[in-house]
Protein backbone atom coordinates (compact mmCIF):
# COMPACT_ATOMS: atom_id res chain seq x y z
CA UNK A 1 0.00 0.00 0.00
CA UNK A 2 2.86 2.21 0.96
CA UNK A 3 4.34 1.18 -2.14
CA UNK A 4 1.43 2.11 -4.38
CA UNK A 5 0.97 5.84 -2.54
CA UNK A 6 4.48 6.68 -3.30
CA UNK A 7 4.41 5.65 -7.19
CA UNK A 8 1.40 7.47 -7.09
CA UNK A 9 3.32 10.30 -5.48
CA UNK A 10 5.84 10.59 -7.93
CA UNK A 11 3.77 9.56 -11.06
CA UNK A 12 2.33 13.22 -10.10
CA UNK A 13 5.46 15.07 -9.30
CA UNK A 14 6.81 13.68 -12.55
CA UNK A 15 3.36 14.99 -14.67
CA UNK A 16 3.41 18.04 -12.58
CA UNK A 17 6.86 18.81 -14.00
CA UNK A 18 5.79 18.07 -17.55
CA UNK A 19 2.90 20.86 -17.33
CA UNK A 20 6.08 22.59 -16.07
CA UNK A 21 7.58 22.00 -18.74
CA UNK A 22 5.21 22.68 -21.66
CA UNK A 23 4.13 26.01 -20.17
CA UNK A 24 7.86 26.94 -20.17
CA UNK A 25 8.06 26.00 -23.63
CA UNK A 26 5.23 27.46 -24.57
CA UNK A 27 6.32 31.32 -23.05
CA UNK A 28 9.48 30.36 -24.58
CA UNK A 29 8.04 30.30 -27.67
CA UNK A 30 5.99 33.08 -27.30
CA UNK A 31 8.86 35.27 -26.55
CA UNK A 32 10.76 33.80 -29.60
CA UNK A 33 7.95 34.71 -31.75
CA UNK A 34 7.68 38.44 -30.42
CA UNK A 35 11.52 38.51 -30.73
CA UNK A 36 11.31 37.60 -34.86
CA UNK A 37 8.79 40.22 -34.96
CA UNK A 38 10.17 42.85 -33.63
CA UNK A 39 13.46 41.61 -35.35
CA UNK A 40 11.39 41.61 -38.81
CA UNK A 41 10.10 45.35 -37.78
CA UNK A 42 13.72 46.50 -37.42
CA UNK A 43 14.81 44.55 -40.80
CA UNK A 44 12.59 46.79 -42.73
CA UNK A 45 12.72 50.02 -40.90
CA UNK A 46 16.48 49.27 -41.28
CA UNK A 47 16.13 48.67 -45.50
CA UNK A 48 13.93 51.64 -45.37
CA UNK A 49 16.77 53.74 -44.05
CA UNK A 50 19.12 51.89 -46.41
CA UNK A 51 17.03 53.18 -49.57
CA UNK A 52 16.89 56.74 -47.92
CA UNK A 53 20.10 56.88 -47.41
CA UNK A 54 21.52 55.60 -51.01
CA UNK A 55 18.27 58.16 -52.77
CA UNK A 56 19.92 60.40 -50.40
CA UNK A 57 23.16 59.82 -51.80
CA UNK A 58 21.88 59.79 -55.57
CA UNK A 59 20.49 62.75 -55.55
CA UNK A 60 23.58 64.60 -53.48
CA UNK A 61 25.71 62.95 -56.06
CA UNK A 62 23.24 64.31 -58.84
CA UNK A 63 23.54 68.13 -57.01
CA UNK A 64 27.38 67.72 -57.05
CA UNK A 65 27.25 66.94 -60.81
CA UNK A 66 24.71 69.97 -61.54
CA UNK A 67 27.10 72.18 -59.59
CA UNK A 68 29.58 70.89 -61.68
CA UNK A 69 27.55 71.47 -64.56
CA UNK A 70 26.61 75.00 -63.50
CA UNK A 71 29.84 76.04 -62.98
CA UNK A 72 31.52 74.65 -66.33
CA UNK A 73 28.34 76.70 -68.01
CA UNK A 74 29.28 79.73 -66.37
CA UNK A 75 32.84 79.97 -67.12
CA UNK A 76 31.86 79.00 -70.67
CA UNK A 77 29.80 81.94 -71.08
CA UNK A 78 32.54 84.32 -69.36
CA UNK A 79 34.76 83.44 -71.52
CA UNK A 80 32.32 83.73 -74.26
CA UNK A 81 31.28 87.48 -73.22
CA UNK A 82 35.02 88.74 -73.05
CA UNK A 83 35.44 86.91 -76.60
CA UNK A 84 32.94 89.05 -77.73
CA UNK A 85 34.17 92.12 -75.68
CA UNK A 86 37.38 91.16 -78.09
CA UNK A 87 35.34 90.59 -81.62
CA UNK A 88 33.43 94.01 -80.36
CA UNK A 89 36.72 96.15 -80.03
CA UNK A 90 37.82 94.46 -83.74
CA UNK A 91 35.01 95.61 -85.66
CA UNK A 92 35.14 99.28 -83.35
CA UNK A 93 38.98 99.56 -84.66
CA UNK A 94 37.94 98.04 -88.14
CA UNK A 95 35.27 100.61 -88.29
CA UNK A 96 37.44 103.63 -86.88
CA UNK A 97 40.42 102.16 -89.78
CA UNK A 98 37.49 102.55 -92.85
CA UNK A 99 36.61 105.68 -90.91
CA UNK A 100 39.77 107.58 -91.22
CA UNK A 101 40.14 106.72 -95.00
CA UNK A 102 36.93 108.66 -95.90
CA UNK A 103 37.34 112.33 -97.23
CA UNK A 104 38.16 115.30 -95.01
CA UNK A 105 34.93 116.77 -95.49
CA UNK A 106 32.87 113.66 -95.95
CA UNK A 107 28.79 114.96 -97.13
CA UNK A 108 25.84 115.14 -95.31
CA UNK A 109 24.39 111.78 -95.77
CA UNK A 110 27.69 110.13 -94.67
CA UNK A 111 28.07 112.04 -91.95
CA UNK A 112 24.70 110.98 -91.04
CA UNK A 113 25.43 107.22 -91.62
CA UNK A 114 28.22 107.42 -89.75
CA UNK A 115 26.78 109.34 -87.09
CA UNK A 116 24.15 106.10 -87.27
CA UNK A 117 26.78 103.45 -86.92
CA UNK A 118 28.20 104.99 -84.33
CA UNK A 119 24.77 105.21 -82.55
CA UNK A 120 24.48 100.97 -83.03
CA UNK A 121 27.76 100.76 -81.77
CA UNK A 122 26.77 102.47 -79.00
CA UNK A 123 23.56 100.10 -78.52
CA UNK A 124 25.45 97.08 -78.98
CA UNK A 125 27.51 98.18 -75.93
CA UNK A 126 24.71 98.45 -74.06
CA UNK A 127 23.52 95.48 -74.97
CA UNK A 128 26.70 93.84 -73.48
CA UNK A 129 26.71 95.56 -70.06
CA UNK A 130 23.33 94.14 -69.47
CA UNK A 131 24.34 91.00 -70.65
CA UNK A 132 27.06 91.26 -67.90
CA UNK A 133 24.48 92.30 -65.46
CA UNK A 134 21.75 89.28 -65.75
CA UNK A 135 24.87 87.46 -65.65
CA UNK A 136 25.71 89.00 -62.32
CA UNK A 137 22.88 88.58 -60.85
CA UNK A 138 22.40 84.68 -62.26
CA UNK A 139 25.60 84.07 -60.26
CA UNK A 140 24.39 85.56 -57.25
CA UNK A 141 20.98 84.00 -57.16
CA UNK A 142 23.12 80.56 -57.64
CA UNK A 143 24.91 81.56 -54.44
CA UNK A 144 22.21 81.88 -52.62
CA UNK A 145 22.13 79.52 -50.20
CA UNK A 146 18.57 80.11 -49.04
CA UNK A 147 17.41 78.92 -52.47
CA UNK A 148 15.86 75.47 -52.40
CA UNK A 149 18.59 72.95 -54.31
CA UNK A 150 15.77 71.83 -56.36
CA UNK A 151 14.45 75.30 -57.37
CA UNK A 152 17.95 75.85 -57.77
CA UNK A 153 18.82 72.80 -60.71
CA UNK A 154 15.48 74.02 -62.09
CA UNK A 155 16.37 77.40 -62.16
CA UNK A 156 19.68 76.89 -63.44
CA UNK A 157 18.58 75.53 -66.82
CA UNK A 158 16.29 78.60 -67.43
CA UNK A 159 19.29 80.85 -66.81
CA UNK A 160 21.12 79.27 -68.82
CA UNK A 161 18.55 78.89 -71.92
CA UNK A 162 18.46 82.95 -71.47
CA UNK A 163 22.24 83.31 -71.41
CA UNK A 164 22.72 81.33 -74.42
CA UNK A 165 19.93 81.99 -76.03
CA UNK A 166 20.68 86.40 -75.24
CA UNK A 167 24.74 85.34 -76.38
CA UNK A 168 23.19 84.02 -79.45
CA UNK A 169 20.94 86.73 -80.44
CA UNK A 170 24.01 89.32 -79.28
CA UNK A 171 26.02 87.70 -82.14
CA UNK A 172 23.81 87.85 -84.84
CA UNK A 173 22.99 91.30 -84.43
CA UNK A 174 26.56 91.81 -84.42
CA UNK A 175 26.97 90.08 -87.46
CA UNK A 176 24.20 91.86 -89.09
CA UNK A 177 24.43 95.35 -88.17
CA UNK A 178 27.96 95.59 -89.27
CA UNK A 179 28.75 93.45 -91.76
CA UNK A 180 28.70 95.83 -94.79
CA UNK A 181 31.12 97.57 -92.43
CA UNK A 182 33.27 94.28 -91.32
CA UNK A 183 33.96 93.77 -95.10
CA UNK A 184 34.61 97.22 -96.53
CA UNK A 185 36.96 97.27 -93.30
CA UNK A 186 38.71 94.33 -94.25
CA UNK A 187 42.00 94.53 -96.22
CA UNK A 188 43.55 91.31 -97.60
CA UNK A 189 47.53 90.64 -98.09
CA UNK A 190 48.33 91.70 -101.06
CA UNK A 191 50.37 88.50 -101.64
CA UNK A 192 47.78 86.96 -103.62
CA UNK A 193 45.80 88.39 -106.72
CA UNK A 194 42.08 88.98 -107.12
CA UNK A 195 40.69 87.61 -110.07
CA UNK A 196 37.38 88.57 -111.95
CA UNK A 197 34.69 86.35 -112.35
CA UNK A 198 35.08 86.47 -116.07
CA UNK A 199 38.72 85.52 -115.58
CA UNK A 200 37.37 82.32 -113.75
CA UNK A 201 34.80 81.72 -116.06
CA UNK A 202 37.24 81.84 -119.23
CA UNK A 203 39.48 79.19 -117.18
CA UNK A 204 36.75 76.68 -116.28
CA UNK A 205 34.83 77.44 -120.00
CA UNK A 206 32.01 78.47 -117.68
CA UNK A 207 32.25 76.66 -115.25
CA UNK A 208 31.76 73.35 -117.05
CA UNK A 209 30.93 70.17 -115.49
CA UNK A 210 33.42 68.39 -117.55
CA UNK A 211 36.30 70.30 -115.79
CA UNK A 212 34.45 69.78 -112.06
CA UNK A 213 37.15 67.91 -110.11
CA UNK A 214 35.36 67.84 -106.71
CA UNK A 215 31.88 68.52 -105.01
CA UNK A 216 30.61 68.99 -101.27
CA UNK A 217 29.67 70.64 -98.60
CA UNK A 218 31.69 73.10 -98.94
CA UNK A 219 31.54 73.88 -102.75
CA UNK A 220 32.51 72.39 -106.14
CA UNK A 221 36.41 72.35 -107.19
CA UNK A 222 37.18 73.34 -111.35
CA UNK A 223 40.24 72.37 -113.02
CA UNK A 224 41.13 75.27 -114.91
CA UNK A 225 44.04 77.29 -117.00
CA UNK A 226 45.01 80.66 -116.44
CA UNK A 227 47.44 82.07 -118.15
CA UNK A 228 48.94 78.75 -119.33
CA UNK A 229 49.35 77.32 -116.12
CA UNK A 230 46.56 74.54 -114.41
CA UNK A 231 44.75 75.83 -111.38
CA UNK A 232 41.95 74.44 -109.15
CA UNK A 233 39.41 76.57 -108.24
CA UNK A 234 37.37 75.99 -105.18
CA UNK A 235 33.75 78.32 -105.40
CA UNK A 236 32.16 77.81 -102.13
CA UNK A 237 28.58 77.46 -101.09
CA UNK A 238 27.59 80.20 -98.99
CA UNK A 239 24.08 81.38 -100.28
CA UNK A 240 25.07 84.45 -98.74
CA UNK A 241 25.03 82.62 -95.38
CA UNK A 242 27.35 84.99 -92.99
CA UNK A 243 29.26 81.33 -92.28
CA UNK A 244 30.07 80.64 -95.89
CA UNK A 245 31.57 84.32 -95.80
CA UNK A 246 33.45 83.88 -92.98
CA UNK A 247 34.99 81.07 -94.03
CA UNK A 248 36.33 82.03 -97.42
CA UNK A 249 37.88 85.31 -95.76
CA UNK A 250 39.47 83.37 -93.09
CA UNK A 251 41.34 81.30 -95.99
CA UNK A 252 42.39 83.77 -97.68
CA UNK A 253 43.40 85.11 -94.49
CA UNK A 254 45.51 82.78 -93.06
CA UNK A 255 46.70 80.95 -96.21
CA UNK A 256 48.08 84.26 -97.51
CA UNK A 257 49.89 84.80 -94.03
CA UNK A 258 51.38 81.48 -94.10
CA UNK A 259 53.60 79.82 -96.06
CA UNK A 260 55.18 76.50 -96.12
CA UNK A 261 56.21 73.49 -98.58
CA UNK A 262 54.00 71.43 -97.59
CA UNK A 263 50.88 74.03 -97.49
CA UNK A 264 48.65 74.31 -100.75
CA UNK A 265 49.82 77.19 -102.56
CA UNK A 266 46.84 79.75 -103.00
CA UNK A 267 47.14 81.73 -105.93
CA UNK A 268 44.26 84.19 -105.62
CA UNK A 269 41.01 84.81 -104.98
CA UNK A 270 37.82 86.29 -106.55
CA UNK A 271 35.74 88.16 -104.12
CA UNK A 272 32.37 88.55 -106.24
CA UNK A 273 31.37 84.69 -105.99
CA UNK A 274 33.46 83.76 -103.16
CA UNK A 275 36.19 81.72 -105.01
CA UNK A 276 39.79 80.03 -104.25
CA UNK A 277 42.36 80.10 -106.88
CA UNK A 278 44.89 77.30 -106.15
CA UNK A 279 47.88 75.38 -107.57
CA UNK A 280 46.67 71.99 -109.34
CA UNK A 281 47.78 69.23 -107.67
CA UNK A 282 47.32 66.08 -110.75
CA UNK A 283 47.64 63.29 -107.97
CA UNK A 284 44.05 64.37 -106.25
CA UNK A 285 43.87 63.64 -102.19
CA UNK A 286 45.45 61.28 -99.98
CA UNK A 287 41.84 59.70 -99.91
CA UNK A 288 41.74 58.95 -103.21
CA UNK A 289 45.27 56.96 -103.28
CA UNK A 290 44.27 55.31 -100.34
CA UNK A 291 40.56 53.94 -101.84
CA UNK A 292 42.90 53.52 -105.09
CA UNK A 293 40.15 55.51 -107.00
CA UNK A 294 40.71 55.47 -111.17
CA UNK A 295 42.38 52.29 -110.30
CA UNK A 296 45.69 53.84 -109.25
CA UNK A 297 48.48 51.99 -107.88
CA UNK A 298 48.59 51.64 -103.63
CA UNK A 299 51.10 54.20 -102.70
CA UNK A 300 54.47 52.61 -101.37
CA UNK A 301 55.55 52.23 -97.68
CA UNK A 302 58.39 54.56 -98.43
CA UNK A 303 55.82 57.00 -100.31
CA UNK A 304 53.73 56.79 -97.42
CA UNK A 305 56.70 57.40 -94.65
CA UNK A 306 57.69 60.57 -96.41
CA UNK A 307 53.67 61.87 -96.12
CA UNK A 308 53.68 61.19 -92.60
CA UNK A 309 56.91 63.45 -92.58
CA UNK A 310 55.48 65.87 -94.17
CA UNK A 311 52.31 66.70 -92.50
CA UNK A 312 54.15 66.58 -89.44
CA UNK A 313 56.45 69.43 -90.42
CA UNK A 314 53.43 71.15 -91.78
CA UNK A 315 51.32 71.01 -88.38
CA UNK A 316 54.48 71.48 -86.24
CA UNK A 317 55.32 75.37 -88.54
CA UNK A 318 51.51 75.90 -87.99
CA UNK A 319 51.08 75.29 -84.23
CA UNK A 320 54.51 77.33 -83.68
CA UNK A 321 53.14 80.15 -85.96
CA UNK A 322 54.18 83.87 -84.34
CA UNK A 323 52.34 85.95 -83.18
CA UNK A 324 48.96 83.30 -83.02
CA UNK A 325 49.52 79.64 -83.77
CA UNK A 326 47.44 78.24 -86.54
CA UNK A 327 45.03 75.34 -86.04
CA UNK A 328 44.01 73.69 -88.89
CA UNK A 329 40.91 71.57 -87.04
CA UNK A 330 39.50 69.60 -90.02
CA UNK A 331 42.81 67.42 -91.07
CA UNK A 332 42.40 63.91 -92.76
CA UNK A 333 43.19 62.93 -95.91
CA UNK A 334 41.03 64.01 -97.74
CA UNK A 335 42.05 67.65 -97.21
CA UNK A 336 46.21 66.37 -97.97
CA UNK A 337 46.56 66.96 -101.48
CA UNK A 338 49.52 65.28 -103.40
CA UNK A 339 51.48 66.87 -106.96
CA UNK A 340 52.83 65.37 -109.59
CA UNK A 341 55.93 63.67 -107.37
CA UNK A 342 53.26 63.00 -104.49
CA UNK A 343 54.76 65.14 -102.72
CA UNK A 344 52.12 66.46 -99.77
CA UNK A 345 50.44 69.16 -99.28
CA UNK A 346 47.63 70.49 -96.70
CA UNK A 347 44.67 72.77 -97.87
CA UNK A 348 41.37 73.65 -96.73
CA UNK A 349 41.60 76.32 -94.26
CA UNK A 350 37.78 77.03 -94.20
CA UNK A 351 37.29 76.01 -90.37
CA UNK A 352 41.04 76.53 -89.22
CA UNK A 353 41.70 79.47 -86.56
CA UNK A 354 44.55 81.67 -85.35
CA UNK A 355 44.62 80.40 -81.16
CA UNK A 356 44.58 82.71 -78.38
CA UNK A 357 45.64 81.97 -74.49
CA UNK A 358 42.92 80.95 -72.34
CA UNK A 359 42.30 81.24 -68.43
CA UNK A 360 44.77 78.59 -68.17
CA UNK A 361 47.47 80.13 -70.43
CA UNK A 362 46.55 77.32 -72.93
CA UNK A 363 46.48 77.93 -76.71
CA UNK A 364 42.96 77.90 -77.77
CA UNK A 365 39.86 78.77 -79.70
CA UNK A 366 36.50 78.14 -78.48
CA UNK A 367 33.24 77.46 -80.27
CA UNK A 368 29.79 76.60 -79.17
CA UNK A 369 29.11 74.68 -82.50
CA UNK A 370 31.59 72.41 -83.01
CA UNK A 371 32.94 71.42 -86.74
CA UNK A 372 34.56 68.64 -87.62
CA UNK A 373 34.28 64.83 -89.44
CA UNK A 374 33.27 61.98 -87.60
CA UNK A 375 36.72 59.57 -86.46
CA UNK A 376 38.96 61.86 -87.08
CA UNK A 377 37.97 65.11 -85.25
CA UNK A 378 39.29 65.24 -81.34
CA UNK A 379 36.88 63.83 -79.02
CA UNK A 380 37.08 66.61 -76.46
CA UNK A 381 36.56 69.56 -78.98
CA UNK A 382 33.41 67.82 -80.42
CA UNK A 383 32.30 67.86 -76.43
CA UNK A 384 33.85 70.58 -74.80
CA UNK A 385 34.46 73.20 -77.82
CA UNK A 386 38.08 73.83 -77.35
CA UNK A 387 39.41 73.56 -80.41
CA UNK A 388 43.97 73.59 -79.42
CA UNK A 389 47.39 72.70 -81.55
CA UNK A 390 46.45 68.70 -79.66
CA UNK A 391 43.25 68.53 -81.37
CA UNK A 392 45.11 68.48 -85.15
CA UNK A 393 47.66 65.75 -82.92
CA UNK A 394 44.88 63.78 -82.96
CA UNK A 395 43.69 63.81 -86.35
CA UNK A 396 47.43 63.64 -87.45
CA UNK A 397 47.47 59.83 -85.22
CA UNK A 398 44.72 58.65 -87.10
CA UNK A 399 45.99 59.62 -90.20
CA UNK A 400 49.32 57.51 -89.13
CA UNK A 401 47.39 54.57 -88.39
CA UNK A 402 45.68 54.57 -91.71
CA UNK A 403 48.56 54.91 -93.71
CA UNK A 404 49.89 51.79 -92.14
CA UNK A 405 47.36 50.01 -92.18
CA UNK A 406 44.87 51.03 -94.84
CA UNK A 407 41.76 50.30 -92.95
CA UNK A 408 38.82 52.36 -91.85
CA UNK A 409 39.33 54.82 -89.38
CA UNK A 410 36.05 53.71 -87.42
CA UNK A 411 38.08 51.71 -84.11
CA UNK A 412 40.94 51.91 -85.78
CA UNK A 413 42.78 52.92 -82.40
CA UNK A 414 41.12 49.89 -81.37
CA UNK A 415 42.51 47.12 -83.79
CA UNK A 416 45.95 48.26 -83.75
CA UNK A 417 46.25 48.48 -80.00
CA UNK A 418 44.76 44.98 -79.51
CA UNK A 419 47.33 43.76 -82.56
CA UNK A 420 50.53 45.19 -80.42
CA UNK A 421 49.13 43.71 -77.34
CA UNK A 422 48.64 40.28 -79.15
CA UNK A 423 52.10 40.41 -80.83
CA UNK A 424 49.68 40.53 -84.53
CA UNK A 425 50.47 44.19 -86.06
CA UNK A 426 52.31 41.80 -89.31
CA UNK A 427 48.22 41.02 -89.75
CA UNK A 428 47.06 44.19 -90.19
CA UNK A 429 49.86 46.29 -92.15
CA UNK A 430 48.73 46.90 -95.67
CA UNK A 431 50.44 44.87 -97.94
CA UNK A 432 49.52 46.74 -100.88
CA UNK A 433 52.51 49.21 -99.75
CA UNK A 434 55.11 46.62 -100.09
CA UNK A 435 57.16 45.01 -97.41
CA UNK A 436 56.95 47.33 -94.51
CA UNK A 437 60.59 47.62 -92.37
CA UNK A 438 58.59 45.81 -89.39
CA UNK A 439 60.79 47.84 -86.78
CA UNK A 440 59.61 50.67 -88.55
CA UNK A 441 55.95 49.89 -88.77
CA UNK A 442 56.23 49.58 -84.89
CA UNK A 443 57.32 52.79 -84.47
CA UNK A 444 54.75 54.08 -86.52
CA UNK A 445 52.02 52.32 -84.28
CA UNK A 446 53.18 53.58 -81.28
CA UNK A 447 53.73 57.32 -82.72
CA UNK A 448 50.42 56.68 -83.97
CA UNK A 449 48.19 55.33 -80.81
CA UNK A 450 50.22 57.98 -78.99
CA UNK A 451 48.70 60.97 -80.66
CA UNK A 452 45.46 59.39 -80.68
CA UNK A 453 44.91 59.18 -77.15
CA UNK A 454 41.11 60.78 -76.37
CA UNK A 455 42.64 62.51 -73.55
CA UNK A 456 44.38 65.68 -74.95
CA UNK A 457 47.12 66.22 -72.33
CA UNK A 458 48.26 62.78 -72.52
CA UNK A 459 48.94 63.10 -76.40
CA UNK A 460 51.95 63.48 -78.07
CA UNK A 461 53.77 66.40 -78.62
CA UNK A 462 54.70 66.68 -82.64
CA UNK A 463 57.85 68.81 -81.92
CA UNK A 464 59.82 67.09 -79.45
CA UNK A 465 58.06 63.27 -79.06
CA UNK A 466 56.73 62.56 -82.87
CA UNK A 467 59.40 64.19 -85.40
CA UNK A 468 62.87 62.89 -83.61
CA UNK A 469 61.30 59.93 -84.91
CA UNK A 470 59.23 60.55 -88.29
CA UNK A 471 62.44 62.89 -89.74
CA UNK A 472 64.91 59.90 -90.00
CA UNK A 473 62.47 57.54 -91.42
CA UNK A 474 61.55 60.32 -93.89
CA UNK A 475 65.06 60.50 -94.99
CA UNK A 476 65.34 57.23 -95.14
CA UNK A 477 62.17 56.16 -97.35
CA UNK A 478 63.16 59.19 -99.65
CA UNK A 479 66.58 57.36 -100.89
CA UNK A 480 65.33 53.99 -100.95
CA UNK A 481 61.96 55.00 -102.45
CA UNK A 482 61.32 55.15 -106.53
CA UNK A 483 58.55 56.21 -108.08
CA UNK A 484 56.61 52.94 -108.86
CA UNK A 485 53.35 54.74 -107.96
CA UNK A 486 53.43 57.65 -109.97
CA UNK A 487 53.43 57.53 -114.19
CA UNK A 488 56.98 58.57 -114.50
CA UNK A 489 59.43 55.90 -115.54
CA UNK A 490 62.38 54.20 -113.12
CA UNK A 491 65.58 55.55 -113.98
CA UNK A 492 68.02 53.11 -114.72
CA UNK A 493 70.75 54.32 -112.38
CA UNK A 494 68.20 54.25 -109.12
CA UNK A 495 69.60 51.86 -106.92
CA UNK A 496 67.00 48.47 -106.77
CA UNK A 497 65.43 47.80 -103.56
CA UNK A 498 66.97 44.51 -102.89
CA UNK A 499 70.20 46.11 -102.76
CA UNK A 500 69.11 48.10 -99.27
CA UNK A 501 69.10 46.43 -95.94
CA UNK A 502 65.35 46.32 -94.64
CA UNK A 503 66.58 47.58 -91.07
CA UNK A 504 68.72 50.24 -91.91
CA UNK A 505 67.44 51.21 -95.27
CA UNK A 506 70.72 51.85 -96.58
CA UNK A 507 72.84 50.13 -99.87
CA UNK A 508 74.53 46.70 -98.13
CA UNK A 509 78.31 46.17 -97.76
CA UNK A 510 77.96 42.78 -96.24
CA UNK A 511 74.74 41.51 -96.69
CA UNK A 512 74.24 38.16 -95.17
CA UNK A 513 70.50 35.74 -95.07
CA UNK A 514 68.89 35.22 -91.92
CA UNK A 515 67.00 32.32 -90.58
CA UNK A 516 63.82 34.11 -92.52
CA UNK A 517 64.91 33.85 -95.69
CA UNK A 518 65.91 37.79 -95.97
CA UNK A 519 68.63 39.67 -96.73
CA UNK A 520 70.40 42.03 -94.20
CA UNK A 521 73.53 44.26 -93.33
CA UNK A 522 76.12 41.70 -91.02
CA UNK A 523 75.95 44.23 -88.33
CA UNK A 524 72.62 45.17 -88.52
CA UNK A 525 70.87 41.62 -88.88
CA UNK A 526 73.81 40.49 -86.06
CA UNK A 527 72.26 43.89 -83.33
CA UNK A 528 68.84 42.42 -84.40
CA UNK A 529 69.24 38.87 -83.03
CA UNK A 530 70.85 39.97 -79.78
CA UNK A 531 68.07 41.15 -78.20
CA UNK A 532 65.43 39.32 -80.55
CA UNK A 533 64.06 35.69 -81.47
CA UNK A 534 62.16 37.13 -84.78
CA UNK A 535 62.38 38.13 -87.83
CA UNK A 536 62.62 42.39 -88.44
CA UNK A 537 60.17 42.05 -91.56
CA UNK A 538 57.39 39.59 -89.99
CA UNK A 539 57.90 39.60 -86.42
CA UNK A 540 57.40 35.84 -87.09
CA UNK A 541 59.97 33.21 -84.62
CA UNK A 542 63.11 32.35 -86.99
CA UNK A 543 63.82 28.50 -86.87
CA UNK A 544 67.32 29.35 -85.93
CA UNK A 545 69.99 31.87 -85.21
CA UNK A 546 72.53 31.27 -88.44
CA UNK A 547 73.38 33.98 -90.80
CA UNK A 548 74.90 32.78 -94.00
CA UNK A 549 76.88 35.41 -96.32
CA UNK A 550 74.96 36.41 -99.47
CA UNK A 551 78.29 36.10 -101.94
CA UNK A 552 76.40 36.85 -105.34
CA UNK A 553 74.12 39.97 -104.08
CA UNK A 554 77.31 40.89 -102.49
CA UNK A 555 79.10 41.20 -105.96
CA UNK A 556 76.24 42.36 -107.86
CA UNK A 557 75.83 45.51 -105.51
CA UNK A 558 79.64 46.50 -105.69
CA UNK A 559 79.45 46.02 -109.71
CA UNK A 560 76.42 48.63 -109.38
CA UNK A 561 78.64 50.91 -107.43
CA UNK A 562 81.63 50.76 -109.62
CA UNK A 563 79.17 51.55 -112.90
CA UNK A 564 77.85 54.35 -110.59
CA UNK A 565 81.37 56.21 -109.89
Amino acid sequence: MDFDEDLQDRLQKGFDEIVRLKKENFEESCQRQQVEKELLVVCKKAKKLQEYLLKEMQRSKQSEEARATDQYLIQKLKKETELLKIQRDEYLEKLCRASEQMSPQPSGVAKEAYEKDKHEMEILRDEIIQLKIHQDKYLKKKNDPTLPLVECIYDTDCDNNVLENELEAYRCTLDDRLRTKRDSAIKYPEKHTQFSLAELKLATENFSESLKIGEGGYGRVYKGTISDSAVAIKILRHNENLQGLLQFQREVLILTKVRHPHLVNLLGACDEVSALVYEYLPNGSLEDRLSCKGNTPALTWQVRTRIIGEICSALIFLHSHKPKPVVHGDLKPSNILLDADLVSKLGDFGIARFLVPSDTSTMVHLTEHPIGTMFYSDPEYMVHGELTSRSDTYSFGIIILRLLTGRNPREIVKRVEDAMINDELHTIIDRSAGEWPFVQAQQLARIGMRCAVEKRRRRADLATDVWPVVEPMMQRASLSSCPSTSSSIQDESSVPHYFLCPILQKIMRNPHIAGDGFTYEADAIMDWLETHDTSPMTNLALPNRATIPNSALRSAIQEHLQRGE
